[in-house]
């Protein structure tokens, strides 16, 4: 068994140069509005700047540059590193400023990624999602999914729903994050927040030790494996309302990818759990808006008694349709990634390429989009021709008066 001891930092020995470094390549990324840092042995440092890497500077980090400065943020956890060959932490720049990181050795030495972490809890509002999202914060039990690939947005939208919980419900949260990003003050509810490695031991035992701490609400940051999806479906049974994320990319693959990761011989049985308790899937995926930014386009589904029955069923291919016809429904509002594209083009927030780029079918997608854009030109030669009677009607008038008072 290999002696991990040799690895201990003595930090008095540090002298921190490499963190003030850090800092300030953190402080290029707040001024320019950025959302992650890369830190790279044997390479310079850049930036992620809405969606694009860029340079901030031309000098490259060299291979003891990144060791030292690993321990200089690991301190007494550098030895985990060298274990386990990566570590999430999250750092504290400012008061203002927190980072979700990563750290881990790549063929060229150590590299890290510095996530932003927004100083304030984010909104509905903020973040322009469905209002439909308002509702679902309501549901009382069950389970209730964000889906996405890395980096769309997931935890962010978790977030703006337990801020949202904080604020209309009297009830005990508890989260299981790694690690713990936004943090929360209780307001009504209390908010019991436990970080992997430091607070806990994983998702799947702090799950269940949830259950016995009286948690109306429990967020588990990530199912990663079949131990924590059936422990959250057993919470979801038994009256809780679980929230948590998978990587997955709508709907259709979120269920098949949980039902999937059971033995075949389980499959009727978590399908019936499934189709039982999940109340809903948000999924997302970060669109370029024309003004350069970014912005999520969001499917949402909800459950309805035909969603129910499409997943006990098996008949995942009617998913999406289901989905779609929901979209005008004021009881369920869910909605397709079609759907909220087309919204967002005819909005004039994205572009039609964008729009294409991230369609779940771009061929139909096309049509309503080619509809929406006839549609809008109608209703400009509409205007005009409104306005038109409108000018040549004042001309009447004006004639008529001046005509009277010449006689």
């Amino acid at each position: 068994m290999m002696d991990y001891s040799k690895y201990d930092v003595d930090i008095s020995k540090l002298d921190f140069e490499m963190t003030k470094k850090l800092n300030s390549y953190l402080q290029i990324l707040v001024e320019r509005g950025g959302s992650d840092l890369h830190i790279k042995s044997g390479a310079v440092v850049r930036g992620r700047v809405n969606g694009v890497i860029t340079s901030f500077t031309d000098h490259k980090i060299t291979y003891d540059d990144g060791l030292v400065l690993a321990k200089e943020l690991l301190r007494t956890r550098f030895q985990e590193l060298v274990k386990e060959k990566s570590v999430d932490f999250t750092y504290k720049y400012s008061k203002d400023y927190r980072f979700r990181v990563n750290i881990f050795f790549q063929v060229d030495g150590v590299s890290a990624v510095f996530r932003t972490i927004p100083s304030s809890l984010p909104t509905f509002e903020s973040l322009k999602l469905p209002p439909v999202l308002t509702r679902l914060c309501k549901t009382t039990r069950g389970l209730i999914l964000v889906t996405g690939p890395t980096g769309s947005g997931k935890t962010t939208t978790l977030a703006a729903m337990i801020n949202h919980m904080n604020k209309i419900r009297k009830q005990h949260i508890i989260t299981i994050e790694d690690p713990v990003e936004y943090e929360y003050e209780d307001n009504n509810c209390i908010i019991n927040q436990r970080a992997i490695g430091q607070d806990a031991l994983n998702f799947a035992s702090s799950l269940r030790a949830a259950l016995r701490e009286d948690p109306d609400i429990i967020l588990v940051g990530e199912m990663r494996d079949l131990e924590t999806i059936e422990t959250a479906l057993h919470a979801a049974e038994t009256g809780h309302l679980v929230l948590s994320t998978l990587h997955t990319v709508d709907a259709k693959e979120t269920i098949n990818r949980i039902i999937g990761m059971f033995p075949g011989e389980e499959h009727n049985r978590i399908s019936m759990s499934l189709s039982a308790v999940l109340q809903g899937i948000i999924s997302q995926r970060l669109v370029r808006t024309i003004d350069g930014k970014r912005r999520a386009a969001v499917e949402v589904m909800v459950k309805t008694a035909r969603i129910e029955s499409l997943i006990l069923e098996g008949k995942d291919n009617e998913i999406l349709d289901a989905i779609e016809e929901g979209k005008g429904n004021v009881q369920y509002q869910s909605q397709s990634f079609d759907q909220a594209l087309l919204e967002l083009y005819a909005q004039r927030i994205i572009t039609e390429d964008e729009a294409l780029r991230n369609a779940t079918k771009p061929s139909d997608l096309k049509l309503k989009l080619d509809n929406s854009d006839a549609e809008e030109e109608k209703k400009k030669r509409q205007e005009s021709d409104d306005y038109q009677g409108e000018v040549e009607e004042v001309d009447l008038s004006n004639g008529a008066d001046i005509l009277s008072l010449k006689l």
